[in-house]
């Protein structure tokens, strides 16, 4: 498979691409044509199909679709004039040769999270965590392919448990540095603090916003979950189980951020640090890597400020 970054004008290609969106057109003639946004990990690039008659199967947007025809430019911009598509077979492609992926193994980065679910000492508290993270298999499946966000921070397939990982980490660290937080209450409340995400949007290819995310957010379908979860455990304690939903409503700190309650507890305060500290430096890692050295970058909404990558030290 050859990736849409390394067409050339003149190319022939033959091969599957996603197909991301699907317009029917009609052309200074009358004839209609179809306009496509075709996709790969790599990128995206237009397609035309000029001529809807033959060799043109029938498709929709969000398909899998095997292509043939010639890569040409188009006001300095490269396209693909198709002449065949067809539906894609099963077996001839891999998603993940179509969407952004973790830099990092899945199954590693998973091995790790359950080290740190091994430190929870809470009988109780363990449970719950396990009961999703090592006996839910439809949950581990999901979640381990799922991306964080629709674009504004590890937007890809594994970016949800990257995250996830880090904040764990980070939230591990503050134990150490301050041992009046109850460690078990903050790693569990790290585990659990975007599984709403899983709900919010939808898998790839579309990796979109859902009804219910749109309309709930995953702070609280987060802590829906984790609420009817331990339902399930007889005698989980009361007060504890509110003190775990109030650091998944608080994590992002404010209400004009989209949290329902501003953190009341320092384990919720640690969260919300965690989980901001680890979206701003990856929203900065998705900017810099790639760009040349001591370029200003633009303005990042994100960060609220106009973004430059670091000078590297001489001598």
């Amino acid at each position: 498979m050859s990736y849409i970054e390394t067409f050339r004008e003149g190319e022939h290609i033959s091969q599957v691409l996603l197909c991301r969106s699907k317009q029917t057109m009609t052309a200074k003639n009358g004839r209609n044509y179809y306009s496509l946004v075709l996709q790969d990990k790599t990128g995206i690039i237009d397609g035309k199909v000029w001529d809807l008659n033959g060799g043109i199967d029938h498709f929709e947007a969000l398909d899998y679709i095997h292509v043939e025809g010639d890569v040409t430019s188009y006001n300095n911009s490269l396209q693909l004039n198709l002449r065949r598509i067809r539906r894609a077979h099963e077996g001839e492609y891999l998603a993940g040769d179509f969407f952004p992926t973790s830099s990092k193994d899945i199954e590693t980065m998973y091995k790790e999270l359950l080290s740190y679910v091994a430190k929870i000492q809470n009988p109780k508290m363990k449970e719950l965590v396990e009961s999703f993270f090592i006996k839910d298999e439809k949950f581990i499946k999901a979640f381990k392919s799922h991306s964080a966000a629709k674009s504004v921070h590890h937007g890809f397939i594994g970016g949800l448990l990257e995250h996830t990982l880090a904040v764990t980490k980070l939230c591990y660290c503050y134990c150490w540095l301050y041992p009046q937080l109850n460690r078990d209450l903050l790693l569990a409340a790290a585990m659990f603090h975007d599984i709403g995400k899983l709900r919010e949007i939808s898998d790839f290819p579309s990796n979109d916003y859902t009804d219910e995310g749109q309309l709930l957010g995953h702070i609280v379908m987060g802590c829906e979950m984790v609420g009817e979860r331990i339902k399930a455990i007889p005698g989980f304690p009361k007060k504890t189980a509110t003190e775990l939903r109030h650091c998944i409503l608080a994590h992002h700190g404010e209400f004009e951020y989209g949290s329902p309650k501003k953190p009341a507890l320092m384990e919720a305060a640690a969260l919300n640090f965690a989980d901001n500290t680890d979206a701003r430096m990856e929203t900065f890692i998705e900017q810099v890597v790639g760009a040349a050295s001591s370029e200003w970058l633009g303005f990042n909404r994100f960060v609220d400020s106009n973004v430059r990558k670091t000078t590297p030290l001489e001598g």
